[in-house]
């Protein structure tokens, strides 16, 4: 390993696995998190989830997932640091299991005073 750090999540890197974007030298998850970002508004996504809904294990979610699920349906309505900190996620990573319920349409979010919240669908 290095003491070279990435300039997104501030965690030291090997030098050969470095990646950089956008003028930054980023650790490879970093990297393919910023090329593949979560897409929570995908209508295909959308479509895809409905139709596999009726399928045997259409709609299994992850341990994760049914964390973030289970948090946002007993509490009502979470905002998305309180979610990310109950889970022990960064924002990016909660994100990212966020997408998949917001295709199943199983959760959304909504914006209350500039900061994203996320409820039930």
């Amino acid at each position: 390993m290095s003491d070279k750090i990435c300039a997104k999540c501030g965690d030291a890197y090997d030098p050969a696995e470095a990646k950089e974007y956008l003028g930054q030298m980023l650790c490879e998850d970093c990297y393919l998190d910023a090329m593949s970002p979560p897409k929570v508004c995908d209508p295909w996504a959308v479509h895809t989830a409905k139709s596999l809904k009726d399928l045997p294990g259409g709609h299994d979610l992850s341990p994760m997932q049914q964390k973030l699920y289970d948090l946002v349906k007993e509490k009502g309505e979470v905002p998305i640091p309180e979610a990310a900190a109950h889970l022990g996620l960064n924002e990016d990573n909660l994100r990212r299991e966020f997408a998949p319920l917001r295709h199943m349409e199983k959760l959304r979010a909504c914006k209350k005073d500039d900061i994203i919240h996320l409820t039930l669908f």
